[in-house]
């Protein structure tokens, strides 16, 4: 390729990063705002949550009668990078937003940055509509506008720009996108940046001095991460298939798991897994935690998420990382905060199979030092969440030692 085509060729690919990272980060800023207010709200007026059923319905309505294409979400998005076939229809945007909000406004046990990277992939992805674009060309769109939603929803851009290209594949990062994504994801974050987007600030824990004995426990504590991420991915799964093979009628399935959520929540009593619950978050790594939050935590995602709430896992398995890890303090001889931090990243990163990214987004939430640690917590993790993490479509490239 002559030096002329390569400027054209990389001007061509900057001017379609910089659309992407600022669709993408457009769409997490309005987002962000979004989820404030219906956070806000719903904890102002707590009588809300007795409405989550007929949210759920009304969720299962939408996508049943307007958006059965877009329903698929993330696997959709994942499937269309590795076979592009047509272009993601726009409504997936608005529909996932709205369906995100009104779950969270009525108490759903969800996240967001999911939401965050189907509308930034999606959105970015409308690009071709516009621009010549090949069908390997659109796979490079969608994998830097998912990271760049990633990125800019958790303010973590680096992070943004592994993780589209790392979750495709499991067992294999292939950097075939890291101009475009490195650019979107920086644009993205930018953007949101601008647009006073909210972004959660954690507590940064006191970080030790690397020696071998401490590897030793942060890798046996990897291990337990990687369990709890498994747990959560079969479980959420097992409730996904129950709820097709015993409800016919998709809107029913979000009703009726409404009505064992609020059944759930007034039975447990504190309330402390509705939402995002990011104070509690913020808790474990200020105060040694109990072992009952991640396994609370985890039935009530799995719940949401597996009976057809819409919304995200990253901020629920962030939950029960940072809380796991805060309360195997007390058989762990490590701070606890350190502990919460290492599983804040290592549940997700073995969940969603994206150790790098995790490992990234650990440095750039709890500062560089905590690298070696987090890098060690988060293959753990990997090597031991499984091969059916809680993106259904990702492919294995290379199998993990384990069954």
């Amino acid at each position: 390729m002559s030096l002329g085509k390569m400027i054209k060729k990389y001007l061509r690919w900057s001017l379609l990063s910089v659309l992407s990272g600022a669709l993408s980060g457009l769409a997490a800023a309005v987002f962000l705002i979004s989820l404030e207010w219906a956070t806000d709200t719903r904890n102002g007026y707590p009588v809300l949550i007795w409405a989550l059923p007929v949210a759920g319905l009304f969720i299962g309505w939408l996508f049943h009668r307007f958006g059965k294409d877009v329903e698929g979400g993330s696997n959709l998005i994942i499937d269309e990078i590795h076979d592009p076939k047509k272009t993601i229809p726009l409504r997936m945007a608005p529909f996932v937003l709205i369906g995100t909000l009104l779950t969270h406004l009525f108490g759903g046990s969800a996240g967001r940055e999911g939401t965050a990277v189907q509308m930034g992939a999606s959105l970015s992805d409308q690009l071709s509509r516009f621009f010549k674009i090949e069908p390997e060309e659109r796979k490079i769109l969608l994998v830097s506008g998912a990271g760049a939603g990633f990125g800019a929803a958790i303010g973590a851009p680096w992070a943004g720009m592994i993780f589209g290209m790392e979750v495709i594949r499991i067992g294999r990062l292939r950097l075939f996108a890291w101009f475009q994504c490195l650019i979107a994801s920086f644009v993205g974050y930018a953007v949101t940046l601008l647009m006073r987007a909210p972004h959660t600030r954690y507590p940064i824990p006191e970080i030790p001095n690397v020696d071998v004995r401490l590897l030793l426990w942060v890798a046996l504590a990897g291990v337990i991460f990687g369990l709890a991420a498994r747990f959560f991915s079969v479980l959420t799964h097992a409730v996904e298939e129950a709820a097709k093979r015993w409800i016919g009628f998709p809107p029913l399935r979000p009703f009726v798991g409404g009505v064992i959520l609020i059944l759930l929540f007034y039975g447990e009593g504190s309330f402390r897994y509705v939402g995002l619950g990011i104070p509690f978050i913020q808790s474990a790594l200020e105060q040694v935690a109990g072992f009952a939050d991640p396994v609370w935590k985890t039935v009530f995602t799995a719940l949401t998420i597996g009976t057809g709430f819409k919304g995200g896992e990253f901020i629920p398995l962030v939950y029960i990382g940072a809380t796991l890890g805060s309360a195997l303090s007390v058989v762990i001889p490590l701070g606890f905060s350190f502990l919460g931090a290492l599983g804040f990243a290592a549940v997700f990163g073995g969940a969603s199979n994206t150790p790098l990214a995790c490992t990234i987004m650990a440095m750039e939430i709890f500062g560089y030092r905590i690298a070696p640690f987090a890098f060690i917590a988060c293959y753990m993790s990997y090597s031991l969440s499984g091969h059916r993490g809680i993106y259904r479509a990702q492919r294995v490239h290379r199998r993990k030692g384990i069954p």
